[in-house]
């Protein structure tokens, strides 16, 4: 297969092509859920207090359950993983919806439910990530993923603007109900999906599970290191775009918050236009372009510090959009061709594990800077540490290195 002549071959398997409808439908639906939540909270006190404490509560029970749920994951068949998570959640959300309508419901029960719900995606998570190699052929994951990424991504603006529309016509219990009603219809399509049989072993504990996947996870350098370097990117792109963006936009008639829904928009549509070329563009060495796409974001980072316009921050953020788009792709192909089926899971579930931790880290450390220091200094260094970590992390030999398994017959491959 030419390297820039992909097609939507991967569509022709019926089980991918089952879970892809079964994850489209879910993921449509898990875009509304957090606008339904905030707004579901705030009609039960109209406090940010309040949001922040139950979005807490979400985020601190999937850290914990993390790492339980990529043993799991590894353990059990991950349909019937992925199904279970799935109508556990349609019942989680029908409870909010009923919890609302009948007036019931408060802060407390919000806080529990949202701790349910963040458990329960700490399952689902490693269980997806695990599933598609065994559904497609290592040809063609570039492809799976870029199709995921589309609707992802498409589903960035599509979910947002359904979920306040219902919430603003009926309230957020209806809006709630419906987003429980599409986990149910994506658990009744994965059972057209049949997963080849897998090899089982002699069973262990969840500890030596564990620290088996540990291992698996230290002993590939271009693993650990690309993780521990999102350690700190991502919680300076959470803490200068997330929390230091949408402070500058709101004080800063250059850019208004009308003109940083335009900024957030293009870098999102950048990210939906790359997913779109990666559909037939091969990424021959993942983890070098993924990231080089990285370096991109360090741009609109300066440039809100420095020049905080609408027009020339839409063109950088779409650019950056297209950037993180790329090391998505290339990060998910590289972790599935390279990680042995067995242990993806648990290892995917350190990858996320590092990946949320950093978000709590960027939001506190970030809002408390911006308050004690010039926001334009802050921007500045913190764009200015972002390049050089993204060009530490490219010094790493088997990270520039890393190429692509071509062979469709499963590999197990621990590169150095």
């Amino acid at each position: 297969m030419s390297d820039r002549t992909l097609t939507l071959e991967v569509l022709r398997g019926k089980d991918f092509r089952w879970f892809f409808l079964s994850r489209s439908v879910n993921i449509v639906g898990s875009m509304m859920t957090p606008v339904t939540i905030a707004f579901a909270v705030l009609h039960i006190d109209n406090s940010s207090e309040s949001l922040g404490i139950v979005l807490a509560a979400q985020l601190t029970a999937n850290v914990l359950c993390l790492l339980f749920g990529g043993v799991i994951a590894d353990r059990l068949p991950r349909r019937a993983v992925m199904q279970t998570c799935y109508l556990a959640m349609a019942v989680i959300q029908l409870m909010m919806a009923v919890s609302l309508e009948w007036e019931w419901a408060t802060i407390g029960s919000m806080i529990v439910l949202a701790a349910l719900s963040g458990g329960v995606s700490a399952f689902s998570m490693p269980a997806q990530q695990g599933l598609i190699p065994q559904l497609v052929p290592k040809s063609q994951l570039q492809q799976a993923d870029s199709l995921m990424s589309f609707v992802r991504n498409g589903a960035t603006f599509i979910g947002p603007i359904i979920g306040t529309t219902l919430v603003v016509v009926t309230g957020p219990a209806l809006a709630l109900a419906i987003d429980g009603l599409t986990f149910l219809v994506a658990a009744a399509m994965l059972t057209k999906v049949a997963l080849p049989p897998r090899k089982t072993g002699a069973r262990t504990s969840m500890l030596t599970e564990l620290r088996d996947g540990w291992g698996e996870f230290t002993s590939r350098t271009w693993l650990w290191v690309v993780v521990a370097a999102f350690g700190v990117l991502n919680a300076i792109h959470i803490g200068a775009w997330v929390v230091v963006g949408p402070v500058i936009a709101k004080n800063n008639d250059a850019l208004g918050i009308r003109g940083w829904g335009f900024v957030v928009g293009a870098e999102a549509v950048g990210m939906l236009v790359m997913s779109t070329i990666l559909l037939r563009w091969r990424l021959r060495r993942p983890l070098r372009a993924g990231m080089l796409g990285m370096f991109c974001f360090a741009i609109p980072v300066l440039l809100l510090g420095i020049h905080p316009a609408t027009v020339p921050m839409m063109a950088v953020a779409f650019v950056s959009g297209m950037g993180t788009q790329v090391f998505s792709t290339g990060w998910t192909v590289a972790m599935m061709e390279r990680i042995p089926s067995d242990v993806l899971s648990r290892v995917s579930s350190y990858d996320m594990l590092g990946s949320f931790v950093a978000i709590p880290v960027g939001s506190l450390t970030f809002g408390w800077l911006a308050s004690t220091i010039d926001v334009e200094k802050l921007l500045i260094g913190a764009g200015c540490t972002y390049i050089a970590i993204v060009l530490a992390t490219l010094m790493v030999p088997s990270i520039r290195r890393l190429g692509r398994v071509d062979d469709d017959e499963p590999t197990v491959v621990k590169a150095a």
